[in-house]
């Protein structure tokens, strides 16, 4: 699920913790569709889903990250219905990353296939109880993924393909450190890469595997793959089998023309300008891979597929040292 980047509207006094509804009665379900529920391991506030990608709340219900739960009644019980989106809210005037863009029923799917089963065995699901970011092995003991992804315990899912199910060739790893790039600036996203040291070392096979660090930073117009868990905005593909997506990098000034301003040297965008194809197809933290190096993280963007908004990446060339000289730390 790549990083988009909404607003969250503000508005509310102070809620005390026992704070409740009084006199009222229980909703027909789902007679409310809109309602959000804001997560954080436990309920903590309210939302509403005012369009795909944006939802309202309350100031004074800010969060560093969120999870927003959709189509819920009972918060009790699993329910069909339910949609969940990992989030980072970031200033006052709240912008919410959100990890996809909420598929309505009559969605299509935007480009993308699902991945022949293991063949991105570098990809690694990041877990809190839920998947909530894609991360890459790159040796037996570290993980690289977006610095927005940033949990301080996080369990590393290794050998996956359908995250629903038990397919025998999984590995589970607690992390044993979570670590932000030092110069991670959660307004603008710069430098939007971390690096998480296993507590112990993953268990390499046909279904695990490290991907390669870049020797150099790819050129425009070299062709990636981009994978993740995140929503298809499909009605027939099955996000809980790992997506794939073709992607060309594209030029700098391609890159600036789409987001004056806002693309630093830490960042590269890939994807079609002209819309229809994009890593809403991924996760935040997850690989883009070019020529079997891993070139790019799935960092942020406007929207899903729009036209003139590609997706925008963290450039992993240009961080080669940062990730060894870290790495040989610990």
């Amino acid at each position: 699920m790549r990083s988009l980047v909404f607003v969250l509207l503000i508005g509310a006094a102070f809620a005390l913790d026992d704070d409740k509804i009084v006199g009222g009665f229980e909703c027909t379900p789902y007679s409310e569709p809109h309602q959000v529920s804001l997560n954080i391991g436990y309920h903590f506030c309210g939302g509403s889903l005012v369009n795909q990608n944006w939802v309202v709340s309350a100031a004074h219900c800010y969060q560093s990250r969120i999870q927003v739960r959709l189509g819920e009644h009972d918060i009790s019980v699993k329910s069909s219905h339910r949609h969940y989106h990992s989030a980072i809210m970031r200033s006052l005037v709240f912008v919410l990353l959100i990890g996809a863009a909420f598929a309505l029923d009559d969605d299509k799917i935007v480009g993308g296939f699902e991945c022949t089963p293991y063949s991105e065995p570098h990809q690694v699901s990041l877990n809190v109880g839920y998947h909530f970011c894609g991360g890459s092995l790159i040796n037996q003991n570290w993980v690289v993924s977006a610095a927005h992804c940033y949990e301080s315990r996080i369990q590393v899912r290794l050998g996956e393909h359908d995250i629903s199910v038990n397919e025998g060739t999984e590995q589970f790893i607690d992390s044993s450190r979570v670590i932000r790039h030092p110069q991670y600036d959660s307004w603008n996203i710069d430098n939007d890469i971390m690096l998480i040291q296993l507590s112990r070392p993953a268990t390499l096979n046909s279904y695990v595997q490290a991907v390669a660090l870049p020797r150099s930073c790819a050129p425009a117009g070299t062709m990636c793959t981009v994978s993740g868990w995140g929503n298809t905005m499909s009605s027939t593909a099955n996000e809980d089998r790992l997506q794939c997506l073709n992607i060309p990098i594209l030029s700098y000034s391609d890159c600036n023309n789409s987001y004056p301003g806002m693309i630093t040297d830490s960042m590269f965008c890939a994807g079609y300008l002209e819309g229809g194809k994009d890593s809403c197809q991924g996760d935040s933290g997850g690989p883009v891979v070019c020529n079997g190096e891993l070139q790019g993280i799935v960092s942020w963007g406007y929207g899903c597929a729009e036209r003139n908004h590609p997706g925008v990446y963290t450039k992993v060339c240009i961080f080669n040292d940062w990730i060894q000289q870290t790495m040989a730390s610990y």
